[in-house]
């Protein structure tokens, strides 16, 4: 079965902004190799279509930023929405019940897979799917923006951190 993993960068005073700030290199391989490893990654309409940006090469990227689009290029994507009548390449929309559909997709797969978006990630948490919840907590400070918890604030311990560059990196299971 698979584990679904919330994971997102976060300001220190607990906001989600990709526009904000990103990853710096020692972070960014990190998530390369997450993303190489990773089973698939479920997707609310927002953070998909943010993230379709890696679908096409761009003139500009360097080697990592290479390596990360061919690593995500390749691994399946669940699209969750209800506006979007399709979805692109290695991607499956689901539009129906979210519950349903996110509990096949675990029973059917092993390893990790990534939940991307504070907004998927609140109803994920509301029906208690959400395995483990992974902060790459950023030396900044934004005083405004989308909350990591954006819904519910389930009760947590604390299983793991480790220092990435100048991130920490917290990960918690539901207690």
């Amino acid at each position: 079965m698979a584990t679904l993993v919330f994971g997102m960068n976060q300001s220190l005073d607990g906001y989600v902004d990709h526009t904000e700030f990103g990853p710096e290199p020692a972070l960014f391989e990190h998530f390369i190799e997450e993303s190489k490893r990773q089973t698939g990654s479920l997707y609310g309409r927002k953070m998909y279509e943010i993230m379709r940006y890696w679908d096409e090469d761009q003139p500009e990227w360097d080697t990592a930023e290479r390596a990360y689009a061919e690593a995500w290029r390749s691994s399946p994507k669940w699209v969750v929405s209800t506006t979007l009548d399709s979805v692109g390449p290695n991607a499956t929309l689901i539009s129906g019940d979210l519950e349903a559909a996110v509990r096949a997709i675990k029973a059917e797969h092993d390893g990790e897979i990534e939940v991307a978006g504070p907004n998927l990630a609140r109803s994920l948490t509301e029906l208690g799917l959400i395995d483990e919840y992974r902060i790459y907590l950023h030396p900044v400070v934004l005083g405004h923006g989308t909350p990591f918890f954006a819904g519910p604030r389930p009760p947590l311990h604390l299983a793991s951190h480790e220092q990435i560059g100048d991130v920490l990196r917290l990960t918690y299971v539901p207690a």
